[in-house]
């Protein structure tokens, strides 16, 4: 991998030069006309394996069955995992204390992407980590693309420059992430002059402007992306319910003597009633409230998440290209802050400061000032930024965890983290939206193996239509 990784830096080094020149020639052509709308791709027909059952038909099943699997969290990565632990034969239970991407999965920023910072980051230091993550990222931002193209979409995002010298360093990055994605390459990356990204964003500020790269990632409607993977775990045979809330866990001794989980007990929020529900496993995917989870498997346990906020805000349409992103790659705080296209509005965001882990979080009026500074900085001197332009904001928590699989807990995992404690809770936490699906498959391979969970199949990629 190594031999890889620098075999990739080589080569793009060597073209650096020569890609200079080509810019050079591109950006002062004015006639660059390399400007489509980008539509999602057509349908696939979808294999209904049972029509939905109702609420109360769930409600019933947790009272009554035995499961191999419980997931506690109806996220992203909940979903996920139900899905593949329902494919792969076993009898799997999904139960969410509010409503299905109540949380931080339906407050992102809407992108399907492998991090183009994370590659910067590992061809410049050699980083394999870095490398890889983004390599399953864009892997896996090709599966959500084939799979629900009625959710998902490529969206192209421009990158504008303001110093000639600063073209073939973001060309060579921007090139590197198209090589890295392969054959999963949404579309190929390319060059705008002045005059082109003017005329696609009149509103962006043109004074030192040399240029812009155009790139491409993926866009989805995240909330609906996350119940559609609900409800096909659900058509596949999942036990699913919303409104609830796991209020306890208790053990029981194993073959071999050892206590390991073996009930969860859970309240119905809509009803008030409670029960047990009995399980070979538990798993622990509830993001930002990863250690509350934890903390009932065994209340001495330290905690691993250090929560983050992330807020976005809604501008009028205006405020980026039409059908076309907007990168800002360097913010006052050394982030990238983003301005895409919405439901005819735009997204801006966002921010990352640190947390209390809430149910429902606020954004604050410095966060949201914050990115309207930022947003100013891009556009022309003549466009009032107004406060009064914000039509809407959230905040999403951003569940940063430590590896307790390691023995230096106080630095942050880059990626997820996958732990199975002694009495078998198997806590999934990190991680990205993009990734929910190698994420889910990971988990469940750590939760079959020495649960005495018997796999009638196991699908190391699955290609669903949700």
């Amino acid at each position: 991998m190594a031999f890889t990784l620098r075999k990739v830096a080589i080569t793009g080094v060597t073209g650096t030069l020569a890609a200079s020149i080509a810019a050079y020639y591109m950006l002062k052509e004015e006639g660059d006309s390399r400007w489509a709308i980008v539509k999602a791709q057509e349908s696939v027909p979808r294999k209904v394996k049972r029509t939905l059952p109702t609420r109360d038909d769930q409600i019933r099943s947790l009272q009554t069955d035995s499961f191999d699997i419980v997931i506690v969290g109806g996220g992203a990565t909940g979903a996920g995992c139900a899905l593949d632990a329902v494919t792969r034969g076993l009898k799997t239970a999904l139960i969410e204390a509010d409503d299905f991407a109540s949380g931080t999965s339906s407050r992102s920023t809407k992108l399907i992407h492998g991090g183009v910072r994370y590659l910067q980051k590992a061809i410049m230091q050699f980083d394999i980590e870095q490398y890889r993550m983004v390599k399953e990222a864009l892997h896996e931002r090709a599966n959500m693309l084939n799979s629900a193209p009625h959710l998902a979409h490529p969206l192209p995002i421009m990158l504008p420059v303001y110093q000639w010298w600063q073209v073939p360093y973001y060309w060579f990055g921007i090139k590197m992430y198209d090589l890295v994605a392969g054959s999963k390459t949404v579309k190929s990356s390319y060059l705008l002059s002045k005059k082109s990204a003017l005329e696609l964003f009149p509103m962006l500020r043109g004074d030192k402007l040399v240029g812009a790269i155009v790139y491409y990632d993926g866009q989805q409607d995240d909330a609906r992306m996350n119940l559609a993977i609900a409800l096909t775990a659900t058509r596949h045979g999942a036990t699913v319910a919303n409104h609830v809330t796991v209020t306890g866990l208790s053990k029981s001794a194993n073959e071999t003597g050892k206590q390991v989980l073996s009930r969860v007990h859970v309240r119905d929020e809509l009803t008030g009633k409670q029960w047990s529900i009995p399980t070979k496993c538990v798993i622990n995917a509830t993001g930002p409230f990863t250690d509350s989870i934890r903390k009932m498997d065994d209340p001495t346990v330290k905690e691993i998440c250090s929560p983050s906020s992330g807020v976005h805000i809604v501008l009028p349409g205006y405020y980026s290209p039409e059908q076309m992103g907007l990168l800002d790659p360097s913010t006052s705080d050394g982030r990238v802050i983003f301005f895409l296209p919405w439901q005819r509005q735009t997204i801006a965001g966002t921010t990352d400061l640190p947390c209390k882990v809430t149910h429902n979080p606020k954004p604050t009026e410095d966060e949201i000032t914050f990115i309207l500074s930022e947003v100013k900085n891009y556009l022309n001197p003549d466009v009032e930024v107004r406060r009064g332009d914000v039509m809407s904001a959230w905040s999403g928590i951003r569940p940063l965890v430590s590896d307790p699989n390691k023995g230096d807990t106080q630095s942050l995992a880059r990626n997820h983290i996958v732990h199975v404690s002694e009495s078998n809770l198997v806590t999934i936490a990190g991680g990205k939206w993009t990734t929910y699906r190698s994420m889910a498959e990971e988990t469940i391979d750590a939760a079959v193996k020495g649960f005495g969970i018997l796999l009638p199949s196991k699908l190391s990629e699955v290609y669903f239509s949700l």
